[in-house]
This record gives structure tokens, sequence and C-alpha cells, in this order.
């Protein structure tokens, strides 16, 4: 049976057409029905428009259908306010759905302050859970993904919401990346017991004596990358910090490639030879092949993408949520938190 995905219609910078295009693409790949939440007179026509485009063959139309939200969050919006100003925004119309179980989860491109607000009062934590972590999914020399997680939830952290997040992540990353036994890392700035912050020293003897987990202690941020470690944990401030520092390198290097590849005839024609090996390269680096971060930690399934999201990473937002949900993560973290 196709799985349920309610889709914040009024999330990104450009919205609402890359979340239709997405939605589009969503029920055209994937076994999905798409609900768009936002205001109906706006998501209607915009719906009907991408529709009759010459790109979507008209022979079969895609399971989406729009629920009427009469207001949104904007980027631009103090997240807090707008939570409680705005009781009828998409975010939470979507969120409710959720908890009221009319759909298997939500994703937003939408205020990732403003969705982790809303996910906490609507839907509520998991038993066990102080505090929810955003999980980003980094690309490795192995070819396998590391999870990186807090990634901006929670700035400030003590050493049990950090165990909560190894256990979260863990479990994750086993039913959802389908990683047998993940390895577990802290990111700290040396692999010596005795090297980071009161916070990574205080946390590493509690990793060390979780059962069920494969800690393999203190890692670097360049282990981010090489695939030492399947999953990272650290606070909220250093993950945002190393996420956004990861995309902006990425950036950088996908940028300087090119210049490269075009600056003489040699290069160029070499770049016409290497267009599909440079093509996987962007694909690898391509924050819209990820889809989104996974909330974990509230009680159903909420994503969160970037407000720049294109189509698809619209439509591998709605790929997450729909395996989320489909793999039954959150009942796999509680039943390991009573353990732990």
């Amino acid at each position: 049976m196709p799985i349920d995905i309610v889709v914040d219609g009024m999330g990104s910078d450009r919205a609402p057409e890359p979340e239709i295009r997405g939605a589009i693409l969503a029920c055209r790949h994937l076994d999905v029905r798409v609900h768009l939440a936002g205001p109906e007179e706006i998501l209607r026509p915009a719906l009907d428009r991408a529709l009759r485009a010459p790109r979507w063959p008209m022979s079969a139309e895609p399971a989406i259908d729009v629920v009427h939200a009469s207001e949104w969050i904007s980027m631009d919006d103090k997240a807090a306010q707008a939570v409680r100003a705005k009781r009828d925004s998409s975010m939470r119309v979507g969120l409710r759905m959720v908890r009221e179980g009319a759909v298997r989860g939500f994703f937003t491109a939408g205020n990732t302050g403003a969705a982790m607000a809303t996910a906490k009062m609507v839907l509520g934590m998991l038993a066990g859970v102080h505090r929810p972590a955003l999980a980003a999914i980094l690309p490795t020399a192995t070819g396998g993904p590391t999870l990186l997680l807090d990634v901006g939830a929670n700035v400030d952290c003590d050493p049990d919401n950090l165990v909560q997040f190894a256990v979260m992540g863990h479990m994750y990353a086993r039913n959802v990346l389908w990683i047998q036994d993940p390895r577990v890392g802290l990111l700290s700035i040396g692999e010596e017991d005795s090297k980071g912050n009161a916070l990574t020293r205080d946390t590493l003897p509690l990793l060390r004596g979780l059962p069920g987990i494969d800690f393999i202690g203190n890692i670097e941020g360049r282990d981010l990358f090489n695939g030492r470690a399947d999953v990272a944990v650290c606070d909220g401030f250093v993950g945002n910090v190393a996420l956004k520092t990861c995309e902006g390198t990425a950036k950088l290097v996908r940028v300087l490639l090119r210049e490269a590849l075009k600056s003489t005839v040699t290069s160029q024609v070499g770049a016409l030879l290497s267009r599909r090996a440079f093509n996987d390269f962007k694909k690898r680096l391509d924050y819209s092949e990820y889809g989104g971060a996974p909330l974990l930690g509230v009680r159903g399934v909420c994503i969160v993408g970037h407000g720049s999201s294109n189509e698809k990473a619209i439509m591998n937002g709605i790929r997450v949520a729909a395996e989320f949900a489909h793999a039954e993560v959150n009942s796999a973290i509680e039943s390991a938190l009573l353990t732990a």
C-alpha cells in the first residue's frame, strides 16, 4: 500500500513551486500519496498549472491532494513567536495529521526552529527522550554515509543528551540506512580519552557503557568523511558548524573543479570526456540527494529540508519520510532507551 506523507506546501524559499513539482515527482517514482498543506487558494491553482505542464504525462494523474491551512511560517518569522501566533500554519496542520494517524510522516523545507518547536508541541517526545536531535547524512570516501547528530536542534547539551543521541542515531542507521552494526563515535578534537571539553570527557564513559552499541571512542572532524564511523555524535553547536562547513567546502570544490576543467582547450576536451564522472562526483556531494534531516526523538516522523530545496530535494525528503515511517524507528528507539 502507498504510504501517505504530508508536505508543508509553503515551506521553502520559493514555495510553493518546488514543493508541488517535488510532490509530483515523488508520486511518479515512489509508492506514496502526497498531501500538500497550505492555503488552498494558493496551492490548488499552482498544482493545476503544474499538472498541465508538458513535462508531465496526462495519462497518469498523481495521488496528490491539498489540505487547507490558512497560514504559514516564513523564514523571517521568529520561531517561538510564530509557533504560538500561527495556530493554523501549514506546519501545524501537517504535523497534526501525523499525530492523528491520517498520514505516516511530515516533510518541510521551512523554518527549522519553527519545525522543531511545532513537532515537539504537536507530536510530543518519545518515552526516555529529553530532547530531539536533527541528523544529517554525509558522504564518505568509502561510499557509505556518516550520520551526524545533532546538527542544530540543541546548542547546549549534557552527557545524557549525547547518550540519547547515540541511541537514536544507532537505530536510524540500522533501520533506515541498513547498516547492520553501526559504529558510533563521539566527535571531539582528538582520539585520546583525555582530549575534548568537559562535555565530551564526561560523555565518553557513558557511551562506553551502552549495551548493544558498537562505540568506537572519540573521532575527529576528518573521520566524518573517511568512513571510520557510521554515526557521529555531538552537541548541536558543534554539529551545525560542522555541517555548514561541509556544505561550503563541497560547493567550493565543485566550483574550483568546474573552473579547472574549463580553463584550457585540453582540459575542456577532457571535461567533455569525463562529464559522466564529473556528474557522478557532483551527485555524491549534492544535498538534494539526501532529502532532509530527520528530527529524531519526537513521537512521529518529521523531516526537515533546506530552505533552498529544489524539486529533487523535495522528492527525496518525501522518500526519507516514507522510509523512516516504514522502518518504525521510533518504537526501536524507545525499546533501546529502556535498556540503556
